[in-house]
């Protein structure tokens, strides 16, 4: 390999610099991995070095040797080159020069790859710029891992997690905030790595839902990717000053609006300019091209914390495979980009009509559309439930099949100007399913908390999805991020 793609030198002075001044090693083990180095001796040393951090024991000569004989990797000859060393006390650009020739070596091996997904594997160019693109964003996010996690690695981040929760004073919220406080005592918001799937027929109020946990998400500086495949970006922005303004929707949308009210709109103007919401709404968009676009934006914005997809019936497959397939492709897609990520994606979902034939219409798995991959890929899925949107719906045809008869008509619905609803946990992997009571606020499209909460944990939390989440107790589970 050429001289320029490392300096073994540059190597040497940092090992020695941990050696005789270890404390170093906590600021180092940060900034560099072990593939950094390119020596494979250079990279034994390293590694036995974040092990005995770990086991926090010294970092010395001499427990550096007996960790290395262990695993039959001990070189003398090396050792002695790197204690012969000059150690350095700024070792700033040397680690900035180590970290570029790594990152020129990881190039030079995507070139090979590119080589041979193309040429010889000769995969479409679709899955090929997919590859591409995938392995310059861990290169850019220095996210190299190995294929496997061995037994010390996980108990210690096992540990390091569980300090962490603790440190946290046994809150309740563990992921990204939901935007309900009742809702994330079930869930413990939505972790790292999930998919969450939010699941209604028309008219629910699934993308009113999703807005809320999206409106609290930028108000606390939080960073959201939205993907709306259905709603111009200017409506979702109408719909967010109605809930932060509390000004109706149809007030913002006629101008219609009185001296305070333009001045709280000019507020919440001020607040969303900086507020850190990026909106994509092309229309068409399949798996491949999200997947583009959230790793770019995500590289650009490592702030932001959530993507949210509106929804996922409407995104494009790829190829000419029946919709069920390419449906599943997309949800596995999806999930697989949320653990690539590290943070939560949300696709919004519509369900089947048929539930609209049953007495009861509350929402369960099966009614989802597609709902095998759908539903076995999700980690968390939400139904948002409004019965008064049923019955409006039955007065409604009450009142046409009276007209059609002749027959005088007496209504006795009374429309309200707020709504019960029920966001309904129909899965969740690591933790109970059941309700959370809401009110919608219709000329808002707001959803806030119920004045009076009794969550709908079923007995003995008999209704925990045991299939998919393999755990045998009934208390709500704290959901592992990726570690």
């Amino acid at each position: 390999m050429q001289d320029n793609l490392y300096n073994l030198a540059f190597e040497r002075s940092i090992l020695s610099s941990i050696v005789f001044e270890p404390q170093q090693f906590d600021e180092l083990s940060v900034a560099l991995k072990k593939d950094d180095f390119y020596l494979p001796a250079h990279q034994d040393i390293f590694g036995a070095m974040t092990l005995l951090l770990q086991k926090d024991q010294p970092i010395d000569e001499e427990f550096i040797k007996k960790e290395l004989i262990k695993i039959k990797k001990f070189d003398e000859q090396v050792m002695i080159e790197i204690l012969s060393a000059n150690p350095i006390s700024n070792t700033k650009a040397y680690v900035e020069e180590i970290k570029d020739k790594s990152l020129k070596r990881h190039l030079l091996t995507l070139t090979t790859e590119i080589k041979r997904v193309t040429v010889e594997e000769e995969l479409p160019s679709a899955e090929v710029i997919d590859i591409v693109e995938k392995k310059l964003y861990e290169i850019t996010q220095d996210n190299q891992t190995s294929d496997f996690k061995d037994s010390p690695q996980m108990t210690y981040d096992t540990m390091e997690y569980i300090k962490e929760m603790k440190a946290r004073g046994n809150s309740v919220l563990v992921g990204v905030d939901t935007g309900f406080h009742e809702l994330n005592k079930m869930t413990t918001g939505f972790g790292k790595g999930d998919l969450v799937i939010i699941a209604a027929r028309p008219a629910m109020g699934k993308t009113s839902f999703i807005l809320n946990t999206v409106n609290s998400l930028i108000m606390q500086g939080k960073g959201v990717a939205f993907f709306s495949l259905e709603m111009p970006a200017e409506q979702l922005m109408l719909r967010l000053l109605s809930v932060q303004t509390s000004i109706p929707l149809q007030q913002l949308r006629l101008g219609d609006m009185n001296d305070d009210q333009w001045s709280s709109l000019n507020g919440a103007i001020d607040k969303m300019n900086s507020a850190k919401l990026f909106v994509d709404d092309q229309g068409s968009l399949n798996i491949n091209q999200l997947r583009s676009k959230l790793r770019k934006l995500k590289n650009q914005h490592p702030e932001i914390e959530i993507a949210v997809i509106d929804y996922l019936q409407i995104m494009q497959g790829i190829g000419n495979q029946d919709r069920h397939i390419q449906v599943s492709e997309i949800s596995r897609g999806l999930k697989m980009l949320a653990r690539e990520l590290e943070m939560p994606v949300v696709a919004l979902s519509q369900l089947n009509r048929g539930l609209e034939s049953r007495n009861d219409k509350r929402p369960m798995l099966s009614d989802i559309r597609e709902s095998g991959s759908i539903e076995q890929d999700a980690d968390i899925i939400l139904f948002v439930y409004r019965d008064d949107v049923y019955l409006y719906k039955e007065e409604k045809e009450r009142e046409k099949a009276a007209k059609a008869e002749g027959k005088e008509f007496t209504s006795e619905y009374i429309e309200k100007e707020e709504e019960d609803a029920e966001i309904i946990i129909g899965k969740q992997r690591n933790g109970p399913t059941g309700h959370v009571k809401l009110v919608f606020q219709k000329k808002l499209t707001r959803f806030v908390e119920a004045p009076k909460f009794s969550a709908g944990v079923e007995t003995a939390y008999e209704n925990i999805d045991t299939k998919s989440a393999n755990i045998d107790t009934g208390a709500p589970s704290i959901a592992m991020p990726t570690l």
